[in-house]
């Protein structure tokens, strides 16, 4: 289904013979989120301080000091909050404390003010789309107490005429494979799941339900947060019953055969609603709210969405109305996944971001999460640094999942090991098309037992075999490393003007040479250069800017790269070997 907007910059672009749009950046101050570092945090996986098997809230304190030093802005937990862990962390039983083997709220506290110390702001997952069947709220849902008597999506479902048996209101399918719907012999209804049969959809054309979210988002603020990343915010809304009180069904897609998985059908009943974008608009007032009230830096919204971009931008706001600083772009991870890893496919994800664009807006990039198979394996590991280095030159925000900075690989994990329930709810012949554990390991700290994360005798997932090398340990002693070309990269967005402010022009050369070029009057240019071919090429950088001197400074290399810093490139015959990436400047 093709919804995507028109050019929204056609008159920014300049044109080139085999570059794409030149994009303008105004020169004005930058508040602090619109060129962060955003560091995902899974808690699980991070550190363990009490030798469980289990990552902590204590843990990812005792590690704030090694964030700091890769240069990050803000660290964004996943999920923290009171939960019986059947999609860890997701299905939350109270919103309003820590998950016991997580930590304490004293443990939280402990952990905003070393943050503070250390100048790191903290994120905190927000998951307003529903919450565990074990919440009081959808205890007393159940039993239709006064005042949460609608406060999930209840349905009385449908008499089959052919049978007399009831069935579900509508053919509407979960993420986890299987109805969308679970009958409750208690109330006697139907209730909605988009996710696990244990995550409730809450009602949000209640006010009741509205508020009752403000003050979660509230609450954590009181303690400190910087602002909140927002989950599987498309679902919050589905389309209202007509007018003999149904659910409409969903349209076959046409995608796949598998009857229970969620893409069988369409899902335009119940995602990407209008009334979410609205629902987003209302937190961005809680944000700016707040701090109108209590002062500091701006607290800040960023919005999980897998959305067409004419729905996506549209979180950011209109002309009248703020929405989220920052709707999550996966397109770095969408586009590859569906087209292959190649130039090409690098370039239609940025065009479909950059295009589509608001005017004023902040673009951010992400090349993987805790939802996805790990970058490196993804892009493969000769296109690691590659990947890193692209999210740090292009404008905007930056967010890194945990271990993309050591080039870590996903992990195998085997059916008796499987913990996600994407997974569990299939079987031991096709669970591997659907885990996400193998993105989940643990962190790889050193080459030591567990890989430095626990001391425990077996760990919540088993580690990823190759941690003996792959850790931040033996990267920090190398002479080079992914951690150390990282750590350049976040080091020169951070003093480069030119990356903070500057404007943006990419482009394609000799088919699978992906080329970014950053500039801003007065200032140094910054030029990005990768080859993601298998192959070495030469190719002549004027083809793609007839403006840049005849040679230009190399800043950073990927690790493979034989070149040396400092040395001069000639920018008409520049030799890149398969994988080899380099960010050079024209001082």
């Amino acid at each position: 289904m093709n919804r995507a907007r028109g050019n929204l910059f056609t008159a920014l672009c300049c044109l080139a013979v085999l570059a794409p749009p030149c994009l303008s950046a105004a020169v004005k101050a930058k508040d602090w989120w619109e060129t962060a570092e955003f560091y995902q945090i899974y808690p699980r996986s991070f550190m363990d301080s009490d030798g469980d098997g289990i990552g902590d809230l204590n843990g990812i304190t005792s590690k704030l000091e090694y964030l700091k030093d890769l240069g990050v802005t803000a660290a964004w937990l996943s999920p923290i909050f009171t939960s019986p862990m059947v999609d860890f962390g997701y299905d939350i039983s109270d919103f309003f404390d820590i998950q016991p083997e997580y930590g304490t709220l004293e443990d939280f506290r402990a952990l905003i003010k070393k943050a503070n110390e250390l100048d790191l702001k903290i994120i905190l997952d927000f998951v307003p789309n529903h919450s565990s069947d074990e919440n009081e709220w959808f205890k007393k849902s159940v039993k239709r107490e006064r005042g949460y008597e609608d406060y999930y999506v209840w349905h009385d479902g449908k008499v089959n005429a052919t049978t007399g048996e009831r069935e579900p209101p509508s053919n509407w399918l979960q993420a986890f494979r299987g109805s969308a719907w679970e009958w409750n012999d208690v109330r006697q209804q139907y209730y909605l799941h988009q996710f696990a049969v244990q995550q409730a959809d809450l009602n949000y054309r209640n006010p009741l339900v509205v508020e009752q979210m403000k003050r979660v988002l509230r609450y954590w603020l009181d303690l400190g947060v910087a602002g909140f990343r927002c989950d599987a915010v498309p679902v919050l809304f589905e389309i209202e019953t007509d007018a003999n009180g149904q659910y409409a069904d969903e349209e076959v897609s046409g995608l796949t055969d598998d009857v229970d998985a969620r893409n069988y059908l369409k899902s335009d009943l119940i995602e990407d609603r209008v009334e979410t974008i609205d629902m987003a608009y209302q937190w961005r007032v809680v944000m700016d709210d707040y701090q109108r009230i209590h002062g500091g830096d701006t607290r800040v919204l960023l919005i999980e969405t897998y959305a067409p971009p004419a729905y996506t931008m549209q979180f950011y706001g209109n002309r009248s109305v703020e929405g989220a600083h920052l709707p999550f772009n996966f397109n770095l991870i969408t586009v590859p996944a569906s087209d292959g890893v190649s130039a090409g496919s690098i370039k239609t994800a940025v065009d479909n971001w950059m295009k589509n664009l608001p005017p004023g807006r902040t673009a951010n990039w992400v090349i993987g999460n805790h939802d996805q198979r790990r970058a490196a394996s993804r892009y493969g590991t000769a296109n690691a640094d590659a990947m890193n280095m692209l999210v740090m030159i292009l404008p905007g925000a930056s967010v890194t999942y945990q271990g993309e900075e050591l080039a870590m690989t996903d992990g195998e994990i085997s059916w008796e090991d499987t913990q996600d329930p994407a997974a569990c709810n299939s079987n031991a012949d096709v669970y591997e098309q659907f885990t996400r554990d193998p993105s989940r390991t643990p962190f790889h700290w050193t080459s030591g037992t567990n890989a430095g994360f626990s001391t425990a005798a077996k760990t919540w997932l088993p580690l990823a075999t190759d941690y003996a090398s792959v850790n931040v340990e033996t990267q920090s002693s190398a002479e080079r490393s992914h951690l150390k070309i990282y750590k350049s990269l976040v080091a020169l967005r951070k003093s480069s003007t030119t990356l903070q402010k500057g404007s943006t022009k990419y482009g394609v050369l000799k088919e699978n040479v992906f080329v970014v070029k950053r500039h801003l009057s007065g200032s140094e240019s910054i030029v990005y250069v990768a080859n993601l071919a298998n192959k070495g090429i030469t190719v002549d950088l004027y083809e793609f800017d007839k403006t840049l001197p005849t040679h230009l400074n190399l800043l950073i290399r990927s690790l493979q790269s034989s070149k040396k810093e400092n040395a001069l490139f000639e920018v008409y015959e520049l030799s890149l070997a398969a994988g080899e990436s380099l960010v050079l400047s024209t001082i």
